[in-house]
């Protein structure tokens, strides 16, 4: 069965959101949007491409930081309106220079840093 990423649930903004997680590992590295176009574009590149909603432009992940994402499988859930891209990061994923975004715990109502921003 051929993929056409316009059958796919998007919101009224025409966006998905798309979790990003590193092959092998399973590890949560952030969350972004995609349109229908940025679908398309990333299983066409192998280069995983979002839609920045401040700008209001596609950004091809690690294009200006070199912190890439290769994309080894891209999955769309149950409900067709959020995907998983299991890819393989270069670097760090968030723009804080971590490896993840999810790098804050809250444990007893406290806020605990469980990273600091990689070493360039």
């Amino acid at each position: 069965m051929n993929f056409d990423p316009s059958t796919l649930r998007y919101d009224s903004n025409g966006l998905i959101p798309c979790i990003a997680q590193q092959d092998g590992t399973g590890e949560v590295l952030m969350m972004a949007w995609m349109n229908v176009e940025a679908v398309a574009k990333t299983l066409e590149t192998k280069r995983v491409t979002y839609w920045s909603r401040s700008r209001q432009s596609f950004w091809i992940k690690g294009e200006t930081s070199g912190h890439t994402q290769e994309l080894i499988d891209l999955r769309v859930d149950c409900d067709r309106d959020c995907l998983l891209a299991v890819v393989n990061q270069v670097g760090a994923a968030c723009h804080t220079n971590r490896r993840t975004c999810f790098y804050t715990s809250v444990v007893d109502g406290e806020e605990i840093e469980l990273m600091k921003p990689l070493k360039d």
